[in-house]
């Protein structure tokens, strides 16, 4: 998939605090920070992209292409 097909969405997505603390531990781990102890991180890009990595590792496109998927979360509105 290229740059030119896909779109960026805002979206509200669900995750624990747990999790969230994980992404910004090993981020600032993996960065490492300057000589004044400060990180050169954006983690709020960082669990973005992390979101759509797995979004396009675990097939996104094919999951929605399966009306299956749809009648649980249609079924609450």
């Amino acid at each position: 998939m290229t740059q030119e097909d896909m779109v960026v969405i805002n979206a509200n997505i669900v995750i624990s605090g747990s999790t969230l603390q994980k992404i910004v531990h090993t981020g600032k781990q993996l960065a490492g920070s300057d000589a004044k102890g400060h990180y050169r991180i954006d983690t709020a890009d960082l669990v973005a992209d992390l979101i759509s990595q797995f979004l396009l590792d675990r097939e996104f496109d094919a999951y929605v292409g399966n009306s299956a998927h749809y009648a649980k979360l249609m079924a609450g509105r």
